[in-house]
């Protein structure tokens, strides 16, 4: 039998080595696209579910589908509402919601301010909720969906690919610092997945990310594979990692090819 990059022999998910039946976990920006994924994957694992978004016929559609709890609203300010939702206690945060801004160094400072709130601060805050309960009964997993621009970057979206940068930057913060007091955390650093974002990435998402993109469940099949393997870094695209690799290699060739791709997406506007 031929593995595959990831671990998923003729392209099929292992289950996880440490099971997730009866845990109870919470995903953030689980209305739709990975992150409803991301919850009917642990529902199907036999997991107690909170589904969190900001909007909240889409959190109760997800939830009633899969017999999870919706807690709709704001990401940043969840965890003690979804703890007692799931009777005092959360094993699996996934910090799922994210925001894509476009633009350049120019983007109002709001657009900056927003991207940095909800794809790194939203994070931090999480943590910090749940670490002390975590670290005091040495477990807990915390997901973080970063995005391949948190090891890469994305032309003509400065506030997503600086802010993501943070995000992923939290995350391995994270896991350094409390793996051996055990601490579970994965970093999922898609490309291209065929969601609204990618839809709103416009000729851009068009020119860089359609081409090889994915959908949400493979997107969650990746973060199983990597649970089993107790992996932090998660690649749905496999590729990825050989452009993180030329990338610290040869910086100025990997910039001189970016800068490139950029050229292409402003003529192709």
């Amino acid at each position: 039998m031929v593995e595959n990059p990831q671990g998923l022999p003729n392209g099929l998910p292992k289950a996880p080595a440490d099971g997730l039946r009866g845990q109870c976990v919470v995903v953030t920006g689980a209305g739709g696209g990975i992150g409803a994924a991301l919850a009917r994957r642990f529902a199907a694992e036999g997991a107690r579910i909170v589904v969190n978004d900001l909007d909240a016929k889409k959190a109760e559609a997800v939830a009633a589908e899969i017999g999870a709890t919706a807690l709709p609203g704001d990401a940043s300010a969840i965890v003690s509402d979804a703890r007692d939702a799931l009777g005092g206690t959360v094993d699996v945060y996934c910090a799922n919601a994210g925001l894509a801004s476009g633009g350049t160094e120019a983007a109002d400072e709001q657009v900056w301010a927003a991207a940095w709130d909800v794809n790194v601060m939203a994070h931090v805050r999480a943590a910090h909720a749940l670490l002390p309960d975590w670290l005091e009964r040495g477990g807990g997993r915390f997901v973080s969906t970063v995005s391949a621009a948190g090891l890469l970057t994305m032309v003509g979206a400065a506030p997503y690919s600086v802010s993501k940068h943070g995000a992923y930057a939290f995350a391995e913060w994270l896991s350094l610092t409390y793996r051996h007091r055990g601490l579970k955390v994965h970093a999922i650093c898609p490309q291209g997945v065929r969601t609204d974002m990618l839809t709103a990435a416009g000729t851009a998402g068009e020119l860089i990310l359609a081409p090889t993109a994915v959908d949400p469940e493979d997107v969650a099949d990746a973060l199983f594979a990597g649970i089993a393997d107790d992996r932090f870094l998660i690649l749905p695209h496999p590729e990825v990692a050989t452009y993180y690799a030329a990338r610290a290699a040869d910086p100025e060739g990997w910039l001189t090819g970016m800068n490139h791709l950029q050229q292409k997406w402003e003529a192709a506007q």
